[in-house]
């Protein structure tokens, strides 16, 4: 097993078990508040595997996890912060990638996820201020998708180049 670095509870928190806590969280939100915190806290979390991405991922990534980084870090910056303990942050937890396919991949699903949650609490705001937050941190979303996406994309073909490489005689 891999040497990583502990969290305060001591426990290791790969990207994907941090993404299936935040789908969870999401998932059970009933008001539109703990919505707003829960894609605040998503927001954070993809900012923070960006930022790893493009500190330690694959070269070919590098650029895309960079505006993965700062259009999540929009997400975070159109939504009020919410009150939440450091102990409690998802992305202050995240200790290692893992496999970097499988967290964009859950990474894709919790955006689309946001998004519709979003909409939800858009749909139902009593003012103004709520539903153009929600329109802005839905707009945050569909972009971070789309860099996930390219992310994606990027590492079939680096995966699919290698295979070539390894079928070539030679």
């Amino acid at each position: 097993m891999r040497e990583c670095v502990r969290t305060e509870r001591g426990q290791r928190m790969e990207a994907v078990r941090l993404i299936v806590t935040s789908r969870r969280a999401l998932a059970g939100s009933g008001d539109g508040a703990r919505i707003m915190t829960e894609a605040w806290q998503a927001y954070a979390l993809a900012q923070a595997i960006g930022s790893r991405l493009a500190v330690s991922g694959p070269p070919e990534l590098r650029g895309e996890a960079l505006g993965l980084t700062e259009l999540a870090g929009r997400g975070c910056g159109v939504l009020d912060t919410p009150s939440i303990d450091v102990a409690d942050l998802r992305a202050a937890q995240l200790t290692d990638l893992g496999d970097a396919r499988g967290a964009l991949l859950d990474l894709a699903t919790l955006l689309v996820e946001l998004g519709m949650a979003l909409v939800a609490v858009a749909s139902a705001a009593d003012d103004e201020g709520t539903y153009w937050q929600c329109m802005e941190a839905i707009d945050a979303a569909d972009e971070s998708r789309d860099r996930v996406r390219e992310m994606l994309r990027r590492l079939a073909a680096r995966d699919g180049e290698m295979r070539e490489r390894h079928k070539a005689p030679g």
